[in-house]
C-alpha cells in the first residue's frame, strides 16, 4: 500500500505540458512552446541554465499546477576524438617528442544538473561536470531572484558578462572548440612568462545585477510580450577573478588602488528584433529573426597571483535569420604590472573572429570561422590567423548532435624567426576533431 501511494504521488506531480500554448520564461519574456510532434517552430527555447537548450516538453519535468514551482533535471555529455599536429619549434627531438600530441579520445563534458523555479520568482541551477577535476567539477551553482524583468539579482558560480562566444549556451555553439583568441594564454618576454592571462574570463564566483527592458510602449509590451519590441539588456557584477577552478574566497585588497582585488565586469546589449536566444544554431529554430549588438568590459584587479591588473573591452554582433547565423566579435586586453613587481611595462593584446553558419537541410548545418589574435602584444610585429570549418548533423529523435571540425593556425608578419616560432607555442598548426553530443 505504501508503494502504491508513492507511485500515485509521483504521477500526480508530473506536469501536463499541453495545457497552455505560451509561457513566461525566467527572463520575463513570453515565448511560444515547441511542439515536437507537430514540428512547430518556437520563438525561443529556454537556455537559462547556460548548458543546453531545453524545450519544456522534452525530457522530464516536475511542475506545480500553478507553475510557481518547476524542477527539471538534465544530462549533457560530449565525447570527442581529436588529432593535433604541432610544428617543430618547441619540440626537443632528443627526447623523442612528436609532432602529433594531445590527440586521441576525450570527454570534455559529462554534466549532471538540475534547474528550475521556486515561488514564481527565484530561478536556480546546479551542474556538476564529472569529466573535470578540482574546482572545475562544480561547473555552475547559482540562484537568481527576479523583482521584475528589468531588475534581477544572481549570486553563485556562473558565466561572467564578457564575450558572445562564452555566453552562448554550451550545447548550442556552432563549433566544438572556442576561438583560440579567447582561450590561449598571451605571450610576454621570456622573463615574464609566468604571467600569461587569456582574454576570455568564462565561469567565476560572484554576484550580478542584470535585466532586460523593452524600449517600446509599456501597454503594447504587456499585451504582446517582448517578441516584437526593441530590447535593452544589461549585466553588471563583481567576481573573484580567479576563474572556474577556484571555489574558495582567496582575494585581498589592492595595494596600489586600495579597492578589493576582484573582477569588475559589465555588459550592455541592444536587441532590435526581440529577445536574442543564446544559440549559434538550433534546428528547432529555423524560422524567425533575432539580432544583438553588445559591448562589454572588465577590470581584474591584482589577477595572476596579485602580479597584474588586467583590463578588457569587447564588442559583439550576432544574428539569427531563418536558417542563417552570423556573428562577429572583437576584444582588447591591457596588462599592467603591480608596483610590487617593479616592472615598468604594459602590454596590449587584441583578437577578433567572425563566423557564419547555415542549415542546408533541417538536420545539416555547415559553418566557417576566421579567428585572429595579436598574441605577442601590439608592441611586436606578427599575429596569428586561424581559419576553421565545421559540419553539424542533428538527430532529433535521440537528442544527438554530431560535429566535425578542422582548424589551421597560420603566422604572419613576424620580424624574426624566433618571434614566429614563439607566437604559436602550445597551439597546434593543424587541428581536427569529431564530437558526439548527447543531451536530455
Amino acid at each position: 500500500m505504501r508503494y502504491r501511494l508513492l507511485a500515485l504521488m509521483a504521477i500526480a506531480a508530473l506536469p501536463v505540458m499541453a495545457e497552455t500554448e505560451e509561457e513566461t520564461s525566467g527572463k520575463g519574456v513570453v515565448y511560444e512552446k515547441y511542439n515536437m510532434e507537430s514540428n512547430r517552430q518556437p520563438g525561443h527555447i529556454d537556455m537559462e541554465n547556460g548548458v543546453l537548450g531545453i524545450a519544456d516538453n522534452r525530457g522530464f519535468t516536475l511542475q506545480s499546477r500553478d507553475g510557481r514551482f518547476v524542477f527539471k533535471p538534465y544530462l549533457f555529455v560530449q565525447t570527442r576524438a581529436s588529432l593535433n599536429y604541432y610544428d617543430d619549434e618547441g619540440l626537443d627531438k632528443a627526447y623523442n617528442q612528436d609532432n602529433v600530441a594531445n590527440s586521441g579520445f576525450a570527454i570534455p563534458y559529462a554534466i549532471l544538473g538540475f534547474t528550475g523555479k521556486t515561488f514564481g520568482r527565484l530561478d536556480y541551477n546546479l551542474s556538476i561536470n564529472a569529466a573535470a577535476t578540482g574546482g572545475n567539477v562544480l561547473q555552475q551553482a547559482w540562484v537568481d531572484y527576479q523583482i521584475n524583468p528589468a531588475a534581477r539579482f544572481r549570486a553563485g558560480k556562473f558565466k561572467t558578462p564578457f564575450t558572445h562566444a562564452y555566453l552562448t549556451t554550451l550545447g548550442e555553439t556552432l563549433f566544438p572548440l572556442l576561438p583560440n583568441s579567447l582561450t590561449a594564454g598571451v605571450i610576454m618576454p621570456h622573463t615574464l612568462n609566468a604571467v600569461a592571462p587569456n582574454i576570455g574570463t568564462g565561469f567565476d564566483l560572484g554576484f550580478e545585477f542584470h535585466g532586460v527592458t523593452a524600449l517600446g510602449k509599456r501597454d503594447e509590451m504587456q499585451a504582446e510580450g517582448f517578441r516584437r519590441h526593441w530590447l535593452m539588456g544589461y549585466e553588471a557584477g563583481l567576481f573573484n577573478g580567479s576563474g572556474a577552478a577556484v571555489n574558495t574566497a582567496t582575494k585581498t585588497f589592492s595595494d596600489d588602488w586600495h579597492i578589493p582585488s576582484l573582477l569588475y565586469a559589465g555588459r550592455l546589449t541592444f536587441m532590435p528584433w526581440g529577445q536574442m536566444p543564446a544559440t549559434q544554431g538550433n534546428n528547432h529554430m529555423l524560422s524567425g529573426r533575432h539580432m544583438l549588438f553588445g559591448v562589454s568590459g572588465g577590470l581584474n584587479v591584482e589577477s595572476e597571483s596579485e602580479s597584474t591588473n588586467d583590463g578588457r573591452l569587447g564588442a559583439e554582433f550576432s544574428m539569427l535569420y531563418n536558417r542563417w547565423y552570423v556573428a562577429a566579435e572583437g576584444y582588447w586586453m591591457h596588462v599592467g604590472f603591480t608596483e610590487r613587481q617593479k616592472i615598468d611595462q604594459t602590454f596590449n593584446y587584441w583578437g577578433a573572429y567572425a563566423q557564419l553558419g547555415f542549415f542546408c537541410t533541417d538536420y545539416l548545418q555547415v559553418g566557417a570561422r576566421y579567428d585572429f589574435m595579436d598574441r605577442n602584444s601590439s608592441g611586436k610585429d606578427g599575429f596569428l590567423n586561424m581559419p576553421a570549418a565545421v559540419v553539424n548533423y542533428y538527430i532529433n529523435k535521440c537528442n544527438l548532435k554530431l560535429s566535425a571540425m578542422y582548424q589551421f593556425t597560420g603566422r604572419y608578419g613576424h620580424e624574426t624567426q624566433l618571434d614566429r616560432d614563439n607566437d604559436d607555442l602550445g597551439i597546434s598548426t593543424h587541428s581536427a576533431c569529431v564530437q558526439l553530443q548527447y543531451s536530455f
